[in-house]
């Protein structure tokens, strides 16, 4: 592509607001830019039906973003190796109704990258959370934008509830409401799950959209063509509360951080165009370790997402 990655191409600017800091090796901006990777915060936690918390997840993955390094050793690359942009965070609004805050901040997500072509422009988004209803808005963008995505959903819960509380876009439906989008060329892999309604697991098995092992997801993956688009969309509680015990819904058993790396590497041979990272939450874990654990699985992510981002 000719455009370089100084070319903004920003239909419209939203006034999103300032982050407590930028992620460390961001700049700062509220404009979109060709060929880069922009990362957004949408803290939000209303339908969160155990622990909340995850409101202060995009914050909290900042603040302690400077206190690791923007090395990676698992991809041998930085995070000063390409240019990448924070747009800091989606506003709730001002009304205290909790399907009013989640619609003011998806409507300002669809105001900002509405318009942009993401596949023409090699436009990347990584949106931090919050808990996972907030994936609906990026993950909604993408499906339309990329006819043939694959939907990679590490998570330790199935997220096919038809609604849950009340809310049809709960944190325990954003796969179900996900899939209201699909199109005959999208497809959806799931790996970690181990919680979920009798009902979610007979749907996961009818329709072959979860691997049960580690060896069969990572296959799965490294067996799509290089070129297909895939968007991760990872909740924290996929890793086992071990070593992640700051999230709202834990659940024994999950994965640890090195068969993450090897997600990653196969990752970086494909064609990511853009993820999310949702339900940390900070005050569950007062020692910190789950924010610099997070923040460590964000760094490889960004590495990764600026790397295509960049062609």
């Amino acid at each position: 592509m000719s455009q370089q990655s100084t070319d903004t191409v920003t239909a419209i600017t939203i006034d999103t607001l300032t982050p407590v800091r930028e992620f460390y090796g961001a700049k700062v901006d509220n404009q979109i830019h060709a060929n880069a990777t922009h990362m957004i915060g949408f803290g939000f936690d209303g339908t969160a039906c155990f622990r909340k918390g995850t409101r202060n997840g995009p914050d909290a993955l900042r603040a302690v973003s400077e206190d690791i390094e923007s090395y990676s050793p698992y991809l041998d690359a930085d995070l000063f190796d390409h240019s990448f942009y924070d747009l800091g965070n989606l506003s709730l609004g001002h009304g205290d109704d909790v399907e009013y805050q989640w619609q003011h901040a998806t409507d300002q997500f669809d105001a900002l990258f509405g318009e942009i072509d993401l596949a023409a422009q090699n436009v990347r988004v990584l949106t931090l959370g919050g808990e996972h209803s907030i994936s609906y808005a990026p993950i909604r963008k993408y499906l339309a934008q990329y006819p043939e995505l694959v939907l990679l959903h590490l998570d330790a819960h199935a997220d096919l509830r038809d609604g849950f509380l009340g809310y049809h876009y709960s944190h325990a439906s954003i796969i179900r409401r996900s899939l209201d989008h699909f199109g005959p060329g999208h497809e959806l892999i799931q790996y970690g799950i181990r919680s979920g309604t009798r009902e979610e697991y007979q749907f996961m098995k009818e329709h072959k959209t979860v691997r049960t092992s580690r060896k069969d997801f990572l296959e799965s993956v490294a067996a799509l063509p290089a070129d297909r688009p895939i968007y991760l969309t990872l909740d924290l509680d996929y890793f086992d509360p071990s070593f992640l015990p700051g999230t709202g819904t834990p659940e024994p058993g999950g994965e640890d951080f090195h068969s993450y790396v090897s997600l990653m590497k196969i990752l970086r041979q494909k064609n990511l165009v853009g993820a999310d990272v949702v339900e940390l939450s900070p005050e569950i874990d007062p020692t910190g370790n789950s924010d610099v654990f997070a923040a460590k699985i964000v760094r490889e992510l960004l590495i990764i997402l600026n790397e295509k981002g960049a062609r």
